[in-house]
């Protein structure tokens, strides 16, 4: 069923832009079938599980090297396909209205389609392998998705900043896997987290791994990217980096943490990470006029609160942060879509220009206003509901001196997201006490209601949640079960007493006010530390250090000298090649106790002459009289195939030497009578050197190769079958025809094609610089 739906997006993104000729724009709404049948698959396998059971599908992909296609659907996948395919129906419907009737529309939908099926594909993959298949997968198509506006300098520059940050983490991470998968005998990720390895080896592949992890979800130093990559649409922005993509590192993570979270360096360093990163972010969140920057930024911060909790890996903290990140999903999926109606409408999305659009849209006020309430942590909605819940998991301990400092930390970045929730509801909805006469919002064209309706949904979820926790409760709770077995099923609950989470949350909304009101000068406090632009630096010096380190080598190592290229590609096979057969104790070979050097003087005098005539070769000082020379070596090869008795092979080396020496006359009409003297750098005993040492091992390897083998050749097979089943005595006409009947028919296209280039080419040149090709057929 799952691999049906993954084929599924793979059509659709397929058919997308051929599509999109007829339907427009309600191309997106087609392809919404595939995400929308995902959520009811999805519903119908959960509910038809047996007890609770995951759900498995297993394809053979390349069994013989242990790759299999393995999916595997329980409580945590769940959840994450009710963000990615729950939401993802929602974006899809919601870029139908976004964007105007364009010509590249079915591309854009292809694109978002097919990052659909990758992350669909990610929180499904049961092997290491095929995660990282579909996580690239994502890389790609996130890359195409930001820089989809590529006629925008901004965008194309954003669309390679996140690939290249995203990639290299990748990289880290799939050598993280294969030693993880190698210490573990397994590349199963439920069978390596059922029965955890450890050792050294383990936590350098954990480290591994986690680099990955905390490139894709934008985590200090590497999150700049994701500011950056808020060039992209704003539906690519509410799907990507609010709900999906920028997750799959937070759903590594906490797929990881309860089984690892004793290896000694991972709690300090994950929750650290996290803590730093939801600090860091909100404090840029506060600083920023661009509002959709200003999510962009508090994503960052709140990707950090999710890595902080999921990656503590107790019980506790595991139950909380699969609330926490569902309630995520909710709340800024609204608010960018929110952005993305004010950016419309008003044609701008800096809040310094916005003025009077709360009562100019009173609906579209009403639900930013309870996304960004979500998102502060404010009562009655499924945001607070989730704090409440990070902040008992935090109370209650059991992370050893980690906790408390994690904690304070947590409270920090708290009380910044409820200043710069409240700075986006301001900025956006807002009338300013003096708006200037570039101030827009209060004669806006209002938005279409299907245009609001996936923010309003998303808004509404947030709040029914948050009353009724109980309604996502199971879902949570089997998440966090499916993480953690330890995982003590607990009830969400809005109320819960006067606990010291709710002290803790009433102090974080106190401060956060105060902040609201002090925002003048936390302002002016954050002006004299500068841009902060060390992240952006860094990544600008690391490409501009690549690429001139990429000029020095590439002008040592590509210097335009043919004979140093060929040197190198030689020895280095002579190097290589040759260091192994001496290893692996092939040499000398048992060939040469049985050498023949020639079976008659027949073949003596021939090889001779093939050896003398390539040295004339080398020596020509004439370029006509190289040419001949090296004909004269094919001939002899031929002399040797009928003194061998292959009289087929003679005639073809017959032809192709007449043939290479027609062409090379026929260019060497265009070229000088003699060799050009030239000096070679490293000296003509070196060449010599080389050219010895290439023929020597040819000369070896070919004995040793000859010797080496153990199993019967195949030729046994040709002439047993050849007559009877080929119905022909000439053994190589029936390989030709028969047992290899389509390489044949592939190479003779092959001949075809080059046959016409050449008469192409020719017909150009003889009809001259200018003139037609037509004009030429009366010549």
């Amino acid at each position: 069923m799952f691999l049906a739906l993954l084929g599924l997006h793979a059509i659709l993104a397929a058919v997308a832009p051929l599509a999109a000729r007829r339907m427009g724009r309600a191309v997106l709404l087609l392809c919404a079938l595939a995400p929308a049948a995902t959520v009811v698959a999805a519903v119908v396998a959960a509910a038809g599980g047996a007890a609770g059971q995951p759900v498995r599908e297993s394809f053979g992909w390349a069994p013989a090297i242990g790759l299999t296609v393995d999916l595997r659907l329980d409580g945590f996948a769940l959840l994450m396909v009710a963000l990615v395919s729950g939401i993802g129906v929602l974006v899809f419907g919601y870029a139908a209205a976004y964007f105007p009737q364009r010509h590249d529309i079915g591309r854009f939908a292809g694109y978002l389609t097919a990052f659909a099926g990758s992350m669909l594909g990610l929180v499904l993959a049961d092997n290491l392998l095929l995660l990282y298949v579909f996580w690239e997968g994502t890389s790609v198509t996130s890359y195409l998705l930001i820089g989809f506006d590529d006629r925008k300098g901004s965008a194309r520059a954003a669309a390679l900043h996140a690939i290249l940050v995203t990639s290299a983490g990748g990289l880290a991470m799939l050598a993280g896997f294969v030693v993880l998968g190698q210490v573990a005998g397994t590349y199963s990720l439920s069978g390596l987290l059922a029965d955890p390895p450890s050792g050294p080896a383990v936590s350098a592949g954990l480290l591994l791994a986690l680099a990955g992890a905390v490139t894709k979800s934008a985590q200090v130093p590497f999150h700049m990217w994701l500011p950056a990559a808020m060039a992209a649409p704003t539906p690519v922005s509410a799907y990507l980096h609010s709900a999906t993509m920028v997750k799959a590192g937070v759903y590594l993570i906490a797929r990881l943490a309860p089984a690892f979270a004793l290896v000694p360096f991972w709690r300090p360093v994950v929750v650290t990470i996290g803590v730093a990163t939801m600090i860091f972010g909100g404090l840029r969140a506060l600083r920023q006029d661009d509002l959709k920057l200003l999510l962009a930024f508090g994503t960052v911060s709140q990707l950090g609160f999710l890595v902080a909790v999921l990656g503590a890996g107790t019980p506790q903290a595991t139950l909380a942060g699969a609330a926490l990140l569902l309630a995520h999903g909710l709340f800024k999926a609204s608010l960018f879509m929110v952005t993305g109606v004010i950016d419309r409408q008003t044609g701008t999305r800096d809040l310094r220009l916005l003025s009077g659009l709360g009562r100019r849209m009173p609906a579209l006020a009403v639900v930013g206003v309870v996304a960004a309430a979500s998102m502060a942590g404010l009562p009655p909605l499924v945001g607070f509901v989730a704090k409440e819940a990070v902040f008992e998991a935090y109370l209650h301990g059991g992370m050893g001196p980690v906790g408390p400092l994690a904690l304070a930390g947590l409270v920090v970045g708290s009380i910044l997201t409820v200043a710069y929730s409240a700075r986006f509801v301001r900025g956006a909805f807002a009338t300013q006490a003096h708006p200037s006469q570039r101030c827009v919002g209060s004669q806006a064209p209002l938005p279409s209601r299907a245009f609001q309706a996936p923010a309003a949904l998303l808004a509404l979820a947030s709040l029914v949640a948050g009353l009724l926790p109980m309604l996502i409760g199971p879902l949570v709770s089997s998440a966090g079960s499916a993480l953690d077995p330890n995982v003590e099923v607990e009830s969400l609950s809005l109320w819960h007493g006067l606990t010291p989470a709710l002290g803790l949350s009433a102090l974080v909304v106190a401060l956060g006010a105060v902040l609201v009101l002090a925002g003048g000068r936390v302002a002016a406090v954050q002006q004299r530390f500068g841009g902060w632009s060390g992240a952006d630096d860094a990544y600008v010096a690391t490409l501009r250090g690549l690429n001139r380190t990429a000029d020095r080598v590439t002008g040592f190592a590509q210097n335009g000298s043919l004979p140093v290229y060929l040197s190198v590609i030689l020895l280095t096979v002579v190097t290589l090649s040759g260091t192994a057969l001496l290893s692996g104790g092939m040499f000398p070979s048992p060939a040469f106790a049985e050498l023949v050097l020639a079976e008659s003087l027949l073949h003596l005098v021939t090889c001779l002459a093939v050896i003398l005539t390539a040295f004339a070769t080398l020596v020509a000082g004439r370029r006509l009289v190289a040419v001949l020379c090296l004909g004269g070596v094919g001939y002899g090869v031929a002399v040797l195939f009928v003194l061998q008795g292959a009289p087929d092979l003679a005639l073809t080396q017959l032809l192709i030497e007449t043939l290479a020496i027609v062409v090379f006359v026929l260019v060497l009409r265009h070229l000088p009578e003699e060799f050009e003297p030239h000096r070679w750098r490293f000296g003509q005993k070196t060449r010599w050197l080389v050219a010895g040492s290439v023929g020597l091992f040819v000369f070896i390897f070919a004995l040793v190769a000859s010797a080496a083998r153990t199993a019967a050749p195949i030729s046994e097979g040709f002439l047993a079958r050849a007559l009877p089943e080929g119905g022909g005595r000439n053994i190589v006409n029936v390989i030709l025809v028969d047992f290899r009947g389509f390489d044949t028919f592939g190479e003779i296209t092959v001949l075809a094609t080059a046959a016409l280039g050449i008469i192409g080419l020719v017909r150009a040149v003889r009809a001259g610089p200018g003139t037609p090709p037509q004009a030429e057929g009366g010549s």
